[in-house]
């Protein structure tokens, strides 16, 4: 319950809710158990629901994946989820010794976990899926996950806030380059099956 408190805080009230996760000092186990996988699966089930159930309109007509495209489509964009809340978590580990923070992979996978809190409560908007309000809403939700990256690096990791704002600047490429290198794992996924397959 900790968890989500601490996700909901940090969306709604930056500040407040980084301090409170970085007192709280949960394990990488809690973490993972009590916010990553429980969040991550509200986009996973929620577009599942839109893009098998109502479709979207292309052209006048609606379109939607059967659920058995669907569903591999999704267990997919979870593990994704998933994993790279970890690989990131790590980079942000491996990276703090240039900018004097001596935090763990715990630390780590917290930052980039609560960080990404917006963006897996925004994943209700998958059950109405609109592609102009989801781009839309998206932009946003991207660049409001940059701003908790920024407020959260240097209190989470321990580093003075000039540097974390290097720190904060030195991930956020990182998970640039990480979500190009999905794109292109997503093409090379679709040629072995997990193709979508529309039904109109």
């Amino acid at each position: 319950m900790n968890a989500l408190l601490n996700g909901l805080l940090v969306t709604f009230n930056p500040t407040l809710g980084w301090q409170r996760i970085a007192e709280t000092r949960a394990s990488l186990f809690k973490v993972y158990l009590l916010h990553t996988i429980p969040f991550a699966l509200i986009p996973a089930i929620c577009w599942y629901i839109g893009v098998t159930g109502r479709g979207w309109s292309v052209a006048g007509d609606i379109v939607r994946l059967t659920p058995a495209s669907a569903l591999p489509l999704c267990a997919l964009f979870y593990t994704a989820m998933i994993a790279g809340v970890g690989f990131l978590g790590y980079m942000v580990r491996w990276m703090g010794a240039a900018y004097g923070s001596v935090a763990s992979l715990t630390e780590g996978v917290t930052l980039i976990s609560y960080t990404a809190s917006p963006f897996f409560l925004a994943g209700v908007l998958g059950l109405y899926p609109v592609l102009w309000l989801d781009i839309l809403v998206g932009c946003a939700v991207a660049c409001y996950c940059i701003y908790l990256l920024y407020r959260g690096t240097s209190i989470i990791m321990n580093v003075p806030e000039e540097r974390g704002f290097l720190y904060a600047s030195a991930v956020f490429a990182v998970a640039l380059v990480s979500f190009v290198a999905l794109l292109g794992a997503t093409v090379v996924m679709w040629d072995f099956g997990a193709a979508p397959e529309y039904t109109y």
